[in-house]
């Protein structure tokens, strides 16, 4: 039995929170709650910083994501929402079947095709507003 019903989710992948201060941020996320970070990078054409924490019994990670520049989206979350949840994202197995069968369904996505994230992964998102106000993102590995 199927309960993506041809989208293909595979499992949470990670939690997305937008900081305005990546080093603090990671500073809790390890020191308070044992989190480890297990990738760093700058994402210059998503305008962010981010860092993915995980734990030692593996599961879901936290990816931290701090602007680049004023102007950056993540930027731009802040200022209007403040800091906090930014996205909710699930492993899919081809990002592009799972865009195609949530466009059947009637879903946005932000992008026409997939595009580069986190670690050589291609990833798309649904329109928060198809969502219940919830971006989620889906990630295919590299």
């Amino acid at each position: 039995m199927t309960y993506t019903d041809g989208i293909g989710l595979r499992r949470i992948d990670h939690v997305g929170i937008a900081v305005p201060d990546l080093d603090a941020a990671l500073e809790w996320y390890e020191g308070a709650l044992g989190g480890r970070a297990v990738h760093r990078e700058v994402n210059e054409a998503q305008g962010v910083v981010e860092v993915m924490v995980a734990w030692p019994e593996g599961g879901a990670q936290v990816q931290l994501l701090a602007p680049l520049t004023p102007e950056s989206t993540i930027a731009k979350f802040i200022g209007t929402k403040g800091p906090g949840l930014q996205q909710l994202a699930f492993t899919v197995e081809d990002v592009e079947a799972a865009a195609d069968a949530l466009r059947a369904k009637g879903a946005r996505l932000l992008y026409d095709g997939a595009r580069e994230g986190t670690a050589g992964s291609r990833i798309n998102f649904v329109h928060p507003k198809d969502a219940g106000g919830v971006l989620i993102e889906l990630v295919e590995p590299a």
